[in-house]
């Protein structure tokens, strides 16, 4: 079991307080968007193998990546004497790190990340290939001989991304379509002449192919007349309030983005700390604001349909988007009689839990035949030997022995097989 030291993406729309207030240490006036916990080779957590179980050192070998301020819990791009990234460990005996059934299952890599994520402003709205999709999107683009690395390429890898966000703070969210009928009151409501033809339209069709004919004209409309709708829109939502002033305030991040329509297409969910919610392939979304414990699989693949100056594949997307209305499930933990609380997906690449640990309770053993990492995000809990403070984690190889106890709150990352 070893302590791991993990890096901060400091992404333009991360909060500049909530990871800090967290780890209990001062803003350095950055953002600090997501410390990423796994073997992802963009940022692999790093881990001193030589030493075994010790004290708590917060902040041992940290710092922000691309900025150079302190921060515990995450680690410098270069490693510290004696430490190895989480990915050479994991290629040098993936069998012992990782357990047999999970490298027969996945392959013998780590198949999640987990972060904590820290939205001070909105995410772009986005959607994520299933298996097959970015299988095939990935083997196209490698025949069309286009870079990895290029700004116009849709897939980075084979791989699907389901992901599972949990809230830490109240958090919130864009997730799925809404009714057709509903979205065309929350935009007629606006009394925007522009945004007339998509209400009738939101009216007048099937419920899927209403939703795709306008997402579809809302993507591809003059940019120019865009810009002028959206921003009647935005003025609009800020002087009715209520049900339109999160489109407001997305708004104001993104002046002129014709995802600030799109976003008025998807359902809005508000988090409370310890609710979760889960994100399937083809289901349009965006992280809004908060703090939480975000888990997916080890994947880059990413669809944009807005809020972003980035590159969006208007066909591609439609191919891939599920224009289905749908209810945002709101996912609350089922506690079992050792205290663990799991939170339940229909993936096999990731299996995310929380222990609440009282004070003084008896120690709860969590040996496990594949991987795990554990976070501690509230409290002091040992693990093994060694304490961890809040947003500090260890990595367990499978089948490795491992006791938690004393009071605080754990997460535990791992797979199912």
């Amino acid at each position: 079991m070893d302590r791991l030291s993990n890096t901060v993406r400091p992404y333009a729309w991360g909060s500049t307080t909530a990871i800090p207030e967290l780890l209990g240490t001062a803003p350095n006036g950055e953002p600090q968007a997501e410390m990423w916990m796994g073997a992802h080779p963009g940022a692999p957590s790093r881990l001193t193998r030589s030493s075994g179980a010790g004290a708590s050192v917060p902040g041992a070998g940290a710092s922000v990546a691309g900025e150079g301020a302190s921060v515990p819990g995450a680690d410098a791009s270069v490693a510290e004497e004696g430490e190895q990234t989480l990915t050479d460990v994991i290629a040098a005996d993936p069998v012992r790190e990782l357990g047999s059934a999970a490298v027969r299952a996945f392959g013998p890599r780590l198949p999640f990340l987990l972060k904590l994520l820290a939205a001070g402003a909105p995410l772009s709205l986005q959607v994520h290939p299933d298996l097959a999709q970015a299988q095939q999107g990935y083997a196209d683009e490698e025949r069309r001989g286009i870079p990895v690395d290029a700004p116009h390429r849709t897939y980075k890898d084979a791989n699907h991304k389901p992901e599972l966000i949990c809230a830490l703070t109240p958090f919130d969210g864009l997730c799925g379509f809404r009714r057709p009928a509903e979205a065309a009151d929350l935009i007629a409501a606006l009394g925007v002449d522009s945004l007339k033809p998509y209400v009738d339209l939101l009216r007048a069709r099937p419920e899927e192919g209403a939703l795709r004919e306008v997402l579809t004209a809302i993507l591809t409309a003059d940019p120019d007349e865009m810009a002028h709708t959206v921003a009647d829109a935005a003025e609009s939502a800020a002087r009715l309030g209520g049900a339109h002033a999160p489109y407001a305030q997305i708004a104001h991040h993104y002046p002129g983005d014709p995802g600030v329509i799109a976003a008025m297409l998807l359902n809005y969910v508000q988090l409370q700390p310890g609710e979760a919610m889960f994100l399937g392939a083809g289901v349009p979304h965006a992280y809004l604001g908060g703090l939480g414990v975000e888990i997916m699989a080890n994947s880059d693949n990413v669809l944009r349909c807005g809020l972003t100056p980035k590159h969006i594949d208007v066909p591609e997307l439609l191919r891939i988007v599920r224009f289905e209305p749908t209810e945002p499930g709101i996912l609350r933990p089922e506690a079992a009689p050792d205290g663990e609380e799991l939170y339940e997906t229909p993936v096999d690449e990731f299996r995310l839990s929380r222990f609440v640990l009282p004070e003084g309770g008896a120690p709860v053993e969590l040996t496990a035949a594949t991987p795990q990492i554990l976070l501690c995000t509230a409290g002091a809990p040992t693990a093994g030997e060694i304490t961890l403070a809040p947003g500090e984690s260890v990595f367990v190889p499978a089948d490795e022995t491992v006791e938690v106890a004393g009071k605080g709150t754990l997460f535990r990352a791992t797979v199912m097989v």
